[in-house]
């Protein structure tokens, strides 16, 4: 099979009911919102449903499309999306090394890979939204 000429992924960044965000601790970037890559016969929706589930597992409900990052040179277009937890135990796994919900403040503090803390920013604000950032 030829690889995939492009990439798209699907991020949720989860907000509870007091306005916590969730955040899993990756073993490669850290801090950061659920998600993955999209796989064949799948809608970008039911991806960032899958991924929390298999990283963290949690169960979510989509709340609405917040926007897409594209970086250019690699092909990879990450669509964000905005959720909220429904059921599940969140617990840990190969993926989400740690997992937990944090005040955004704080969240945002931890998240230091690339511009992932600039993708959580931009979902909770739903003025900004949709947006659609290429790098």
């Amino acid at each position: 099979m030829e690889p995939p000429k492009h990439i798209v992924s699907a991020a949720t960044i989860i907000v509870n009911d007091v306005g916590e965000v969730l955040l899993i601790k990756g073993p490669k970037r850290g801090w950061e919102m659920p998600g993955g890559q999209v796989e064949i016969g799948e809608s970008l929706a039911e991806a960032a449903v899958r991924e929390t589930k298999e990283e963290c597992g949690l169960e979510i409900e989509v709340i609405r499309f917040c926007g897409i990052f594209q970086n250019i040179s690699r092909s990879i277009c990450n669509t964000l999306f905005l959720g909220k937890p429904v059921g599940g135990e969140l617990t840990t796994t190969p993926e989400a090394l740690e997992a937990g919900f944090f005040p955004v403040d704080q969240a945002l503090e931890m998240v230091t890979w690339g511009n992932f803390r600039q993708r959580i920013a931009y979902c909770l604000k739903e003025e900004e939204q949709p947006f659609y950032v290429s790098f």
